[in-house]
């Protein structure tokens, strides 16, 4: 009786057995901010921003502010050319403006004073063209030239340009056209002030040295297109002397 009464209540003592026990893995608990930043950790390192330049090219103000335009009343600028791009685009407009003009000065000169008679002593060439052979009208000296000449000349120019950039990058002090200096300054040493005379001058006398030079150069530019124009179309330029 007692043996059939325990295999009876078998069953019902399996129910309140301990089950058992399966380690699990257990995870982190995390607040909602430090899972949203998670991601932005993960991610790279913006690169830095770039560092401005120690450079400031001169301003467009600066630039028209010289020479004055007393002769006009205002700006002379019927195209606009002054308007185009940043600062660096004017720096550099007015840096051509001036050896263009410093050409044509000594353009106009050179055809003025051959004109006139003036020539060198010597050869010109050692197969026997003297100074003295070249015609006084300039478009007819400047054929007479031979091909030589002419190339020797084009690479002076072409010397004196490739010089001024190597020293104004060399000298390391901002003084390049377009790094805050001054358009048209020429920085072969001795070129253009061999004596130094520039030196003793006070800066609102290189300032007026400057304006007048800018002008003579735009006269001077006009000037040599009137004589070009009388060279090559006849009766283009009125009230010339008669031949």
């Amino acid at each position: 009786m007692k043996l059939a009464l325990l295999l009876a209540l078998l069953p019902f003592s399996s129910a309140f057995a301990p089950a058992a026990f399966t380690p699990r893995t257990l995870t982190p608990l995390r607040s909602d901010a430090a899972a949203a930043a998670e991601p932005e950790a993960e991610e790279e390192a913006a690169p830095p921003a770039p560092a401005a330049p120690a450079y400031k090219c001169i301003t467009k103000a600066e630039i028209m502010s010289e020479p004055n335009c007393l002769e006009f009343g205002s700006v002379w600028d019927p195209l606009g050319l002054a308007e185009l791009g940043s600062d660096e685009t004017l720096a550099w407009f007015r840096h051509a403006e001036v050896k263009h003009g410093r050409v044509a000065m000594a353009a106009f000169t050179g055809w003025v004073a051959v004109g006139m008679g003036a020539v060198l002593p010597g050869d010109l060439t050692r197969a026997g063209l003297h100074f003295a052979d070249i015609p006084k009208q300039g478009l007819a000296a400047w054929d007479a030239t031979p091909g030589l000449g002419k190339v020797q000349m084009l690479i002076l120019a072409g010397l004196i340009e490739f010089h001024d950039e190597i020293f104004a990058s060399k000298r390391g002090d901002n003084k390049h056209y377009l790094r805050g200096g001054i358009p048209g300054k020429n920085h072969v040493p001795g070129l253009y002030d061999p004596f130094g005379l520039s030196s003793r001058r006070s800066e609102e006398e290189l300032k007026r040295g400057r304006a007048v030079e800018i002008k003579n150069g735009r006269l001077a530019m006009i000037g040599f297109m009137g004589l070009y124009a009388a060279a090559t179309i006849e009766g283009s330029v009125p009230l010339q002397p008669l031949p």
